[in-house]
């Protein structure tokens, strides 16, 4: 079963995301910043990986760079969960490595959906 790497400074996201995702199967590791994830991403073995772009410590476009930066995880699906949304963005998000982007509210339906196919 794929874990998947939920990153949000947001508790109620977070707790949002995470009960999308186990309800479809999935593991999930939790981070409350982009340090966190970076940190916890260095001890699990994370399959996806699902951030928030604005957050304190470390913002979700930096954490995608840090991320690509180690062997690890230069291949691993990097999905921005966000409510930016201009393409300006969306362009420094591809910039950094990220996979995809999504923006808030999300549709656990489009979410579940997206994560499959790039998981294939």
């Amino acid at each position: 079963m794929p874990s998947i790497l939920a990153v949000d400074d947001s508790p109620s996201m977070r707790k949002m995301v995470s009960f999308t995702l186990i309800g479809a199967g999935y593991d999930v590791v939790e981070a409350v910043d982009g340090q966190d994830a970076f940190d916890k991403a260095q001890t699990h073995d994370i399959d996806l990986v699902l951030a928030d772009q604005n957050m304190p410590r470390l913002d979700g476009i930096s954490l995608t760079r840090m991320l690509r930066g180690t062997s690890k995880f230069k291949t691993v699906p990097i999905l921005i969960l966000t409510t930016e949304s201009s393409d300006q963005m969306k362009q420094a998000g591809r910039a950094a490595g990220a996979t995809g982007w999504l923006v808030k509210p999300f549709d656990p339906t489009r979410l579940i959906e997206v994560i499959q196919k790039v998981l294939r």
